[in-house]
């Protein structure tokens, strides 16, 4: 199974990336499932409904979250009603929607998503250590393809966790910094890793937002307003190849393609 795990989509700009490049590096590289996070997919901050519905549209197999998760208070509710769409499995019990999924292709084949958030110099949710125990257990037997998506900050705690899970899951990757690493991997029993997949959408930015913005607010150390930048759109992403029957993963690649 090749597996494509996108960096976190960011606002218009990274949807636009996907509509005009997905289909054609799926087709180039043999892609057979998709999971994109989508935490900055509506105007930077959160998702909404309509961008989830856009990542799925462009072929999104399951699409991911993070610490933006409640920023639209009408997500909740889609979180609910559509099982490709997953939040953090360590947020509070009584969260909207499910933090893991477990899905079949048109083949039969089955592969299983998990989604954490890192808690340092993060939100104070539940240890992802912990919580992903219990998620291993739940998906128990169902999908020898376990895919992990680590939203977090700090780079030690997300490779700590490579190798917590190495040997029990496919693949473990970072999102949330949107800054890509250069640290692939196989792991020695088999789980491939990257700390961070890097972002889908303007490159000509500070971690998508316009330079501008983001220098006058370090140089002047007030609020200044919120505008995403338009300019070097890139999709960003990682490919795993696993194989069907171990789960062990076989390669893995970092995947960069840019907007004409």
């Amino acid at each position: 199974m090749r597996v494509l795990g996108i960096g976190d989509v960011i606002g218009k700009p990274g949807r636009d990336v996907l509509r005009a490049l997905l289909p054609e590096v799926v087709r180039e590289l043999a892609v057979d499932v998709v999971v994109a996070n989508a935490e900055n997919s509506a105007g930077g901050l959160g998702t909404t409904p309509e961008t989830a519905d856009d990542l799925f549209a462009v072929g999104a197999h399951a699409i991911t979250g993070g610490n933006h998760t409640w920023k639209h208070r009408e997500y909740g509710g889609y979180l609910e009603r559509e099982p490709r769409a997953l939040r953090p499995y360590n947020y509070p019990a009584g969260a909207p929607g499910r933090g893991l999924g477990v899905y079949t292709l048109a083949d039969g084949r089955s592969f299983a998503v998990v989604n954490l958030i890192a808690r340092t110099f993060m939100e104070a949710v539940e240890n992802p250590f912990h919580a992903v125990e219990r998620a291993l257990g739940e998906i128990g037997g169902r999908a020898r393809v376990v895919l992990v998506d680590v939203h977090g900050e700090a780079s030690s705690e997300k490779r700590a966790m490579g190798w917590h899970l190495d040997g029990r899951v496919s693949a473990v990757w970072g999102t949330h910094t949107h800054v890509p690493t250069a640290d692939e991997e196989i792991l020695p029993r088999g789980t491939a890793y990257l700390t961070d997949v890097g972002m889908t959408g303007p490159y000509a930015s500070v971690i998508g937002i316009d330079p501008e913005c983001s220098v006058k607010k370090f140089v002047t150390n007030r609020p200044v307003g919120y505008k995403l930048a338009e300019g070097n759109l890139q999709l960003r992403a990682v490919l795993v190849d696993v194989d069907d029957e171990s789960g062990r993963a076989r390669s893995i690649e970092r995947v960069t393609r840019r907007l004409p």
